[in-house]
């Protein structure tokens, strides 16, 4: 084991020791280098969050994961390199860089962690909604506070009986005075019950999409609590618990834009959300090429290391290229939302089917080759598998971006 420097997470663990294998000294293949056609400051700020996914998450993952601890201090440590608020402007407290930059942010993060970066991710993507559809007093509330990570946000979409068709969700706001009085719940939402606000999408008018408004609601706030943590495969790190409303009273004061826009707002936030978890899919993926790499060379049968075998050698390779090609299609659909072009919602959905399926193959092949070890918890290449496959399901079904595609193709004169 050599100490941890700049480079993606290279893992293993024995006898619930992590060791970090120096990936300067190893050497990353210069084809799957996740540095290829960043800027020299996007090279920095990367080699910061890959400094911090080796240090402070990589080693403390298993743990993480195997306790479900909620690692607050880690991420208010990452909120001081700028990593509470990526997309949100320099005045309330935000780093003020762009979706790219995030993506690669989040891609490098993801190396340590996955399950974390992805909460990381999650919070960011609420902290962004407040800071865009917010006026002035609610900015200066909220968002400061969210980018220090001194509170955490959680996104509350998903009902029990509303996934996919989140446009018939149930949850409901009554104007009474200057307050909402909200009644209803919210499903698998991340944080749910360890976080300080909560973004919520709730209908104050009639069905569907322009009946849907959104609220910002505090933690302590009367007639808000939560249901039991949840028991999942994977995103052990974070709390996953139901959200109830019953007769929650909310200022009207804590409505983000007007009556009617929530849904616009929930969907503006997907957009990013989706390009932030494809990336986190990357940071597993690239992270389960280098360990595959490593145990072909090391591992050996029949009288000679794996790295021998064409087979493997062939299906590393296409583990390499599939990585590649994920990488370039969200980086693509980064920029297209960043420069709000016509075809981002399309890219954006690309991005989210393509990479998370192929990323979660990869590490699946991954975990195939280091055979019955791959099976066990000391190796770091299980829980990569295990945190990335909800990343299918999860900011819409891949089955939903299918449909977004499909639709923006046949829309087409």
């Amino acid at each position: 084991p050599g100490s941890a420097v700049f480079g993606p997470t290279l893992g293993l663990f024995f006898g619930g020791i992590f060791l970090l294998q120096n990936p300067q000294r190893r050497g990353i293949a210069s084809c799957i280098d996740p540095a290829h056609g960043l800027t020299d400051e996007q090279k920095d700020f990367q080699k910061v969050a890959f400094d911090f996914a080796a240090n402070e998450m990589a080693p403390r993952m298993a743990e993480w994961d195997q306790k479900e601890v909620f690692p607050v201090e880690t991420m208010r440590k990452a909120a001081q390199l700028g990593f509470g608020g990526i997309y949100v402007q320099p005045d309330v407290g935000g780093s003020g860089l762009s979706r790219l930059d995030t993506s690669v942010i989040f891609e490098a993060l993801s190396t340590g962690c996955v399950s974390t970066t992805a909460y990381i991710s999650i919070h960011n993507m609420c902290a962004w909604m407040i800071d865009t559809f917010g006026n002035a007093k609610q900015r200066e509330r909220f968002c400061p506070d969210l980018c220090s990570m001194e509170k955490f946000a959680s996104y509350c979409l998903t009902e029990p009986g509303s996934g996919s068709d989140a446009a018939s969700l149930l949850t409901s706001a009554q104007l009474k005075g200057d307050h909402y009085i909200l009644n209803g719940s919210k499903a698998f939402i991340s944080g749910g019950g360890d976080t300080d606000v909560y973004v919520v999408m709730v209908r104050t008018g009639g069905k569907g999409p322009k009946g849907i408004s959104c609220m910002v609601v505090e933690k302590g706030t009367p007639g808000l609590s939560f249901g039991k943590k949840e028991k999942k495969v994977g995103w052990n790190s974070q709390p996953t618990r139901a959200v109830i409303f019953e007769d929650c009273a909310v200022p009207v004061s804590h409505r983000l834009g007007e009556e009617g826009q929530g849904f616009s707002i929930a969907m503006k936030g997907l957009n990013g959300g989706r390009i932030n978890i494809a990336s986190c899919s990357l940071g597993a993926a690239h992270a389960c090429v280098q360990l595959a790499k490593e145990h072909l060379l090391v591992r050996k049968q029949f009288g000679e290391t794996l790295s021998n075998n064409q087979f493997l050698q062939f299906k590393l390779a296409e583990m390499a290229t599939k990585l590649v090609a994920s990488r370039l299609l969200v980086r693509e659909a980064a920029k297209a939302l960043q420069e709000e072009r016509p075809d981002a919602v399309s890219l954006c959905s690309m991005a989210k089917l393509f990479a998370t399926d192929e990323c979660f193959n990869i590490c699946n092949q991954a975990l195939q080759m280091h055979g019955g070890y791959g099976y066990l918890k000391d190796y770091a290449v299980q829980q990569f598998v295990r945190d990335i496959r909800v990343h299918q399901i999860l900011e819409g079904t891949n089955e939903v971006m299918r449909m977004i595609i499909s639709r923006n193709l046949l829309m087409e004169p």
